[in-house]
């Protein structure tokens, strides 16, 4: 059944082309087409299209096929063309002529657009929770190796003095940027269209303030052309969060991958978190972050092949823009489950605590003995020139004490101070870092 049907079928060719996996990506958003028309009726009801008597039991059926989607059990039948047909179908079957009441007054081309933005509004909640959880791994580790020095290094070569809780800190903050971008997506999901239908809106006196607040939505379109214009902005907002998440995340596993190497030597894991070679019984390759490097730049070319779909669509709604769902949809499962692993995968981290006793790293201290140098008075020019002449001759002798105590640094991690840019950041998406933390210390126990 086509909620379009004017008395012929399409070519089952046409049809095939045209649908593509839309019936199976729009599984995910059965749970919100069924809210979105509750918030719709509830209203409809308010402007005389929905009697007293019919509203209840429309909301009860509603209620019941949410139900269903929320338990994996909502399909879409053959012949069925959509979620949104497949809805008006199952109602109409039980209720008759009031089932057929609840499209008045809206598009699919609206409902459509409530059904994505209520299921980004809740995947970006769900990334946002995963980055959090990644935080607080990488803050624990940080603080855990905070005294642990390692290489530093600048052109690939080695430079200062590093430690374990500067990088692991490092990347900590890094993902409140990618935070930042998350809760940026957020707010441009967070906008109710209902109403504008087909993208010029609806002869019917409409409520919109009504379904915005029933939503939960922050605000709404209020130009019904814009709200239509919205759909593909909100996907590209979304897919470059992802995007910057993903590109923390794969800068990290390429670090991993490098650290792992026994020409470095400085990390490892149990043997059963490592796969082997089918030749060379020494191996212990990290498959697992060289598949997440892999995943997190595919991630990365999201945005542009969402900017390059949209690109010059006339306005209006555009049957190109079906196919945004066999991008977006991949990549929100996608960048969850990345961060899901690294966070399981450094739980069980071991980290080499004796890296610089190797004579290869005394190069390191030459600007800790340049500032101690010039810190005793000697101008600093002098006492770079006097320590490199030290290192021509091959005579310079590493002190290999770090003092380093401004803000940020070895001595003084500020993680207490990244925390709480986290919170403040992280509320703005709906969630609580300490009460994460502790939920998550609490499954640790």
């Amino acid at each position: 059944m086509k909620l379009w049907n004017k008395g012929y079928e399409p070519d089952k060719l046409i049809e095939e082309f045209t649908v593509g996996q839309d019936r199976e990506l729009d599984l995910r958003l059965a749970r919100y087409d069924a809210e979105g028309s509750m918030a719709h009726i509830r209203m409809l009801a308010t402007i005389g299209l929905i009697t007293d008597e019919e509203l209840p039991v429309l909301l009860k059926e509603l209620e019941e096929i949410r139900q269903m989607a929320i338990r994996g059990e909502f399909v879409i039948e053959d012949g069925i063309e959509d979620v949104h047909s497949q809805v008006e179908v199952m109602l109409t079957r039980k209720l008759g002529d009031m089932g057929k009441k609840i499209h008045s007054g809206r598009s699919r081309n609206d409902q459509v657009l409530v059904d994505l933005k209520l299921l980004m509004r809740d995947e970006l909640r769900s990334i946002a929770e995963a980055v959090v959880r990644l935080f607080d791994r990488l803050q624990s580790l940080s603080e855990e190796h905070k005294a642990v020095l390692m290489p530093g290094y600048t052109h690939n070569q080695i430079a200062m003095p590093s430690s374990f809780g500067l990088w692991f800190g490092a990347y900590a903050e890094s993902l409140i940027d990618d935070m930042e971008m998350l809760v940026a997506a957020y707010r441009i999901a967070d906008q109710n269209p209902l109403g504008s239908a087909a993208g010029y809106g609806s002869s019917f006196p409409l409520n919109r303030e009504m379904t915005t607040e029933l939503l939960g939505f922050r605000t709404l379109h209020y130009n019904v052309v814009a709200a239509q214009m919205s759909r593909g902005k909100t996907e590209k907002a979304v897919s470059t969060a992802i995007a910057a998440v993903a590109a923390t995340l794969g800068r990290f596993s390429m670090d991993i991958c490098q650290f792992m190497c026994q020409n470095f030597g400085f990390i490892k894991f149990p043997d059963e978190f490592t796969t082997g070679s089918s030749i060379m019984p020494h191996k212990k390759n990290p498959d697992v972050f060289e598949i997440m490097r892999g995943k997190c730049n595919r991630l990365q070319a999201v945005p542009n092949e969402l900017a390059l779909l949209t690109a010059n669509l006339p306005l209006g709604y555009n049957r190109d823009l079906q196919l945004m769902k066999d991008i977006i949809f991949p990549a929100m499962t996608e960048i969850v489950g990345c961060l899901n692993m690294a966070d399981f995968m450094l739980g069980h981290i071991q980290v080499n605590r004796n890296i610089l006793d190797d004579p290869k790293y005394d190069y390191l201290f030459t600007v800790e003995d340049v500032n101690r140098l010039a810190f005793s008075g000697v101008p600093f020019r002098e006492a770079y020139k006097k320590i490199g002449f030290q290192v021509q001759n091959g005579t310079y002798q590493p002190t290999r004490t770090v003092d380093h105590s401004h803000v940020g640094s070895i001595g003084n991690l500020a993680n207490s101070l990244i925390r709480k840019k986290m919170m403040a950041t992280a509320v703005q998406i709906g969630i609580n870092v300490e009460k994460n933390f502790a939920k998550k210390s609490e499954n640790c126990l």
